[in-house]
């Protein structure tokens, strides 16, 4: 949900709006506030700094003026909201989170243009991820309209008690928190301690507290799965109807047992399991992404890279050991960089980087030049400078490495079997462990190429060296040409015709370059003179694609209409409606770059007889289409326990999660999940 050009939004589950409180004007040393306010349907809730078990903090991006500084959210005192098995901590009813502004020295100004690009995640028994974006111009003047509301605000936000001391030690798998001088209106009182950073205490778990006049030790017990050991730590006391809670520091002292066991004690072989078993799904999958057809043009380099040298087994070996080493590290490296932007707070998943149109286009003009290559029309090696060739020379295993790194570059759109269920637990994990589950989809998908150059049987397989390899080389530029083809359609669905224009007028610009490159030209000026008009032209076609390039996506809604009429757009509203109305619902996460998601939409989803048996049991059809980046995917992704595409989630009407069917989608497997419901309601379609 979002609206701009105005101060509030409004959605079918909160109200919000952005409010400001300037009691003495705009001006440099004065209080000056702005806040997001939340008026949220009955039973209906947002999250707090630490959300507990499950949600998502509110989170506020400003834009302002040069000198113009925002502070932190001055969070208000949460409340405990029980989920089922869960806890999470959070806010309902009408709801104010202040923001400091600081005015810089010399502002004479006569208004303040403020933007805001707020978003939150707002649950009752579904939960629905939604965002505004907020604009305001603010005079000057001393603006007091919403006094009131900040000064409840203000009332409700935790307060330091300077006579109030507390520190913390570790107790096997408790956390024991020791409070001196408590206040006396919570002596003695059943006392709620809210711990400011998240993955740290189990919030269900069983804590205990115990009163000495006035003093209180709270046991708290450590998360199964803590993702963190923080040295010290903030938390908010406070007692039921007692408002505002105190905010409380405190050092921790001893040991933090091993992280993912709860207790400071060796790793029962049970516990290890789940890990080692993503490890193994993570090689499984990178194993069975050989047999994806977004890989078949690659691996035909290596084919013929075995057969040119099939005579000289030290040299199949170190290729092989140099391909690994390609792969391993372009999967690291991808690894490193997703982790790295989603730790700056980005939404992204497996395959991220096809979700820019620059990307997409600059693999088009890749795989162009391999194409023309392969074909005969020039040779890398004449366009590389002298040094670089010599290097090469000298380390023939270079191209290897290459072919390992543009191997990984194009598995991308691809999601075999396992891999699913591996990047999801990846992207849940420390760093560490993220990575080592990256690397073992490296080498599960090295692994085939890997053991047939250290296995001299497989060379005597192929054919003998000969005139076959030319016709072969030249043939296999074909299939290159057609992963262009499918690049051009991914980008046209990204960025419009304007953009297909412009990449096919690069791509015939880097025809050209090429052909210049590979002419034999016996002057050192003529190739000179050559050289730089073919470098010209592609310079100059570039700069006139660049902006049609680098679009955002073309248009929203050539990316998110169906292909059917049998087909919806997703929204979570729609699966929550659907859900109200007790009717099933089947979702499709897709993407136009992801090639198993292509080959499953023209066989499976296709077929005429399955989408009669979705009529028949009132299956209701979405579609969410992650192309482009969708934030609003993205997360539910993340719920979902997934990094990529595609997956395909069952919600029956009554059941707490969604059933995930399988990334190699089969029409058995889906009819196996519909005999499970029950004869349909007549439904009308209120979407």
């Amino acid at each position: 949900m979002a609206h701009s050009q105005t101060g509030q939004v409004t959605t079918e589950h909160v109200r919000a709006e952005l409010v400001a409180h300037a009691p003495h004007g705009i001006a440099p040393g004065k209080p000056v506030w702005l806040g997001l306010r939340i008026q949220h349907q009955p039973h209906w809730h947002t999250y707090w700094k630490n959300p507990g078990d499950s949600g998502l903090a509110t989170s506020l991006a400003w834009t302002l003026p040069t000198g113009f500084a925002a502070g932190d959210i001055a969070w208000p005192t949460p409340t405990k909201l029980p989920v089922g098995p869960l806890m999470n901590y959070g806010y309902e009813g009408d709801l104010l989170l202040p923001v400091p502004l600081t005015v810089p020295d010399g502002f004479a100004g006569t208004s303040l243009p403020v933007s805001l690009r707020a978003d939150w995640l707002v649950c009752k028994d579904l939960c629905i991820p939604e965002y505004g974006e907020f604009k305001l111009d603010l005079p000057t003047q001393p603006t007091t309209a919403h006094a009131a509301l900040f000064k409840e605000a203000h009332a409700n936000q935790p307060v330091t008690v300077p006579a109030l001391t507390a520190d913390a030690h570790l107790d096997a798998n408790m956390l024991v928190v020791t409070l001196q001088n408590v206040p006396p209106s919570l002596q003695g009182k059943p006392v709620q301690l809210f711990v400011e950073t998240p993955g740290v205490i189990e919030y269900a778990g069983a804590a205990t507290q115990e009163w000495s006049a006035e003093k209180l030790i709270v046991r708290l017990p450590l998360a199964a799965q803590r993702s963190e050991s923080p040295a010290s730590m903030y938390a908010v006391l406070t007692a039921a109807h007692q408002s505002p809670g105190i905010r409380v520091s405190f050092d921790i002292k001893g040991s933090w047992p091993q992280s993912g066991t709860g207790v400071a004690t060796e790793v029962p072989s049970t516990s290890a399991t789940p890990w080692m078993l993503t490890l193994l799904f993570a090689f499984l999958g990178g194993a069975i992404l050989n047999l994806m057809p977004c890989v078949f043009p690659v691996l035909s380099l290596k084919v013929l890279g075995f057969a040119q040298h099939a005579g000289n087994r030290r040299r199949v070996v170190a290729g092989g050991l140099a391909y690994t080493a390609g792969v391993v590290a372009s999967f690291l490296l991808l690894a490193a960089l997703l982790l790295t932007l989603r730790g700056s707070g980005e939404q992204l998943g497996w395959g991220f980087q096809l979700q820019s149109p620059l990307f997409v286009a600059g693999l088009a003009v890749l795989f162009t030049l391999i194409g023309l290559n392969l074909a005969g029309l020039f040779e890398f090696g004449n366009m590389l400078p002298g040094s670089v060739a010599s290097m090469r020379a000298r380390n023939p295993v270079t191209d290897d490495f290459l072919t390992g790194v543009l191997a990984v570059a194009i598995a991308s759109p691809c999601t075999a079997p396992f891999m699913g269920v591996a990047l999801g637990a990846a992207l849940t994990q420390p760093a560490p462990q993220a990575l080592a589950v990256f690397g073992a989809l490296g080498l599960g998908m090295a692994a085939p190429y890997l053991a047939a150059s250290l296995f001299p049987g497989v060379a005597r397989i192929l054919p003998r060296p000969g005139a076959w390899m030319a016709r072969f080389k030249t043939f296999m530029a074909f299939p290159m040409f057609a992963t262009v083809v499918w690049l051009v359609w991914v980008l046209g669905k990204q960025v419009g015709i304007n953009g297909v224009a412009a990449i096919l007028g690069l791509l015939v610009a880097v025809a050209f370059a090429a052909w210049i490159f590979g002419t034999r030209i016996n002057t050192t000026r003529g190739r000179w003179a050559w050289n730089g008009g073919a470098a010209a032209v592609v310079l100059a076609i570039s700069v006139w694609a660049w902006p049609s390039l680098q679009g955002e996506q073309a248009t929203q809604a050539s990316i998110q209409t169906p292909t059917s009429s049998s087909w919806q757009v997703w929204s979570t509203e729609a699966v929550q409606r659907a859900g109200q109305d007790g009717r099933p619902v089947f979702v499709d996460f897709t993407a136009a770059w992801c090639v198993t998601c292509q080959y499953n939409k023209r066989t499976t989803l296709s077929d005429e007889s399955l989408l009669k048996e979705f009529e028949a049991k009132n299956v209701l059809l979405l579609r969410a289409d992650w192309t482009s980046r969708d934030e609003r995917i993205t997360r539910e992704l993340m719920r979902l326990g997934r990094s990529g595409v595609p997956v395909y989630a069952f919600y029956t009407p009554g059941a707490d999660q969604p059933k995930l069917l399988s990334e190699l989608l089969s029409v058995a497997e889906v009819r196996e999940t519909l005999k499970a419901l029950s004869s349909p309601k007549p439904q009308t379609d209120n979407l």
